[in-house]
């Protein structure tokens, strides 16, 4: 070793105020009602006093909000946004939106695109039916990912071992029964191309999603919420056909 140069960095750096401020947006994101200051610093583990300026620098800077008429903290849309600006993203949401709105057409059924975020599915972008009835999900919702139709369709279409890992990491949510079920289910939707699996928060619904490929792994899934129409629709199986025919053809131009 010349002039005993280190070969190895063996420093560790660290940014307390950096740590702490992204901490507590993790915190509020995975809350399922506004959090005050008592809440957020009882889930950080640190004194209010230490977390007040840090709470209210991020408000100001409009990544949280107060929610009118409390005192508790909400997420807001900034940090979806600056994901969105992403270029693989950008990328296609240019080349989906236009598909999106002629399976809209096609069908009389809203839909939408969902990708994946850690352990939720995230929809980053929609379509509405051009009829008077349709299911619309507003852009940025969350569910969590092996519960979600369109999460099993991404877990599905991704390699054994990544499928092994969601399933290890993810799968706590899920009841033994389900746990114990779900390799099967994923094999049949990757057997079939697409899912048509009942809603389980809006009844009536059948969700129906295909996978949006590239190089043979899913980077997305595009969905309808299928609706029954009365008149004027298609059958769930016409719609689940021109859905799988829209994905296909994002898939060729990724």
């Amino acid at each position: 070793m010349p002039n005993g140069r280190k070969t190895e960095r063996t420093a560790t750096y660290t940014a307390p105020a950096l740590e702490k401020g992204l901490g507590i947006l993790e915190l509020i994101s995975s809350a399922s009602y506004p959090m005050n200051l008592s809440d957020i610093s009882l889930g950080v583990g640190r004194a209010k006093s230490e977390i007040f300026r840090m709470v209210y620098v991020l408000e100001r800077l409009r990544y949280v909000e107060r929610v009118e008429g409390t005192d508790g903290y909400v997420l807001t849309n900034r940090l979806f946004l600056l994901g969105m600006q992403r270029p693989p993203l950008n990328e296609l949401l240019e080349i989906a939106l236009p598909r999106m709105r002629k399976l809209c057409e096609d069908t009389l059924q809203s839909c939408h695109l969902v990708v994946p975020s850690d352990q939720y599915t995230v929809i980053i972008a929609r379509a509405e039916s051009p009829g008077d009835l349709g299911l619309a999900v507003r852009i940025g919702h969350r569910r969590p990912l092996l519960q979600a139709t369109s999460g099993l369709v991404l877990t599905a279409f991704q390699p054994e071992a990544v499928r092994a890992r969601w399933l290890q990491q993810y799968g706590k949510r899920l009841t033994p029964d389900e746990r114990e079920e779900l390799p099967q289910k994923l094999e049949s939707i990757r057997a079939k191309g697409h899912a048509a699996i009942a809603s389980s928060i809006a009844p009536g619904i059948v969700d129906l999603s295909a996978p949006i490929l590239r190089e043979g792994l899913a980077v997305a899934a595009l969905t309808i919420p299928y609706l029954p129409l009365s008149e004027g629709g298609v059958s769930q199986q016409e719609a689940a056909k021109s859905l799988g025919k829209a994905a296909a053809e994002l898939s060729k131009k990724l």
